[in-house]
């Protein structure tokens, strides 16, 4: 796959981070303590460490029901978040997003137990030092960075367990709540390749430069997914039947670098720890 992405490698990324902490970028709105989630029900992919965990502390403080979607510390992170957030409303789902297989299994165990989704945080993603192939032999990068969120939100809507009458007719809903998708993305898609839709199911291998470049490019193909999905899901009236929302998170301190060679993963280990953001002190959105 031919893709060229915003950064050469993983450092001057890191770097543009840093220069953007400086910038001054207002935000339209900021959560309020006083704004709630009771009783709505809240999914977050990823969400056993870093921002996902974060979302799920917040969302639980505000009265939400919790769904944690991870494929690993359960149920540690759940309780966790239970204790950190006063709330007992935290439930964990198992799922591999890099494994299709798991993906459908995930989809059908939320369909066995009725869930109905009235926010949906998709906040998983991986970058990869290396090329890594899926038990279905597609690229990981691609497969949990974006198909298993078109995966996903394909069979929610279409279940009318995300509710709206676009892709699910027969779905009613439960109240005049507009159900949100919330995509946590990045602003590294800018410069990124034109989507070479042959190829996505194309496993290529590459190293740590060519990995820089493919996530941009795939962030490309997310978000590109959002904005013609939202496109989709406009009403007549012009209220969407549901808010797709895309948001860039900006330089935050994750474990998104964990499988970056060792030396590489020791310095940007440092540098995230000096300068970026830790997940509980982002502003609100």
């Amino acid at each position: 796959m031919a893709t060229h992405g915003r950064f050469k490698n993983p450092v001057e990324a890191t770097l543009t981070g840093i220069k953007d902490l400086f910038r001054k970028q207002p935000l339209a709105t900021r959560l309020r303590p006083e704004d709630r989630l009771d009783g709505k029900n809240c999914l977050i992919t990823g969400a056993n460490s870093g921002l996902g965990y974060a979302i799920a502390v917040d969302l639980a403080r505000r009265g939400a029901n919790v769904y944690m979607a991870c494929r690993r510390q359960i149920p540690e992170a759940g309780e966790k978040v239970k204790k950190e957030s006063g709330s007992d409303k935290v439930w964990m789902l198992k799922v591999e997003l890099a494994d299709v297989r798991s993906v459908e299994a995930f989809c059908q165990e939320a369909k066995r137990q009725q869930l109905v989704w009235d926010v949906v945080v998709l906040n998983a993603g991986v970058t990869p030092a290396r090329s890594r192939l899926t038990p279905q032999g597609l690229d990981e990068m691609m497969m949990v960075n974006y198909l298993s969120n078109f995966i996903m939100l394909r069979r929610f809507l279409e279940e009318g367990q995300i509710p709206n009458t676009v892709f699910a007719p027969a779905s009613l809903g439960r109240s005049t709540f507009i159900p949100r998708v919330l995509f946590i993305s990045s602003d590294s898609h800018q410069g990124a390749s034109a989507i070479d839709f042959d190829l996505l199911d194309t496993y290529t291998s590459y190293g740590v430069q060519k990995a820089i470049h493919n996530y941009s490019y795939f962030k490309l193909v997310l978000n590109t997914f959002a904005v013609e999905l939202a496109r989709r899901l406009q009403a007549a009236e012009g209220k969407p039947e549901v808010s797709v929302n895309v948001m860039c998170p900006g330089p935050v301190n994750t474990n998104i670098i964990r499988d970056a060679p060792w030396a590489l993963r020791v310095l940007l280990r440092g540098i995230f720890t000096l300068f970026f953001n830790h997940p509980p002190k982002l502003p609100g959105p």
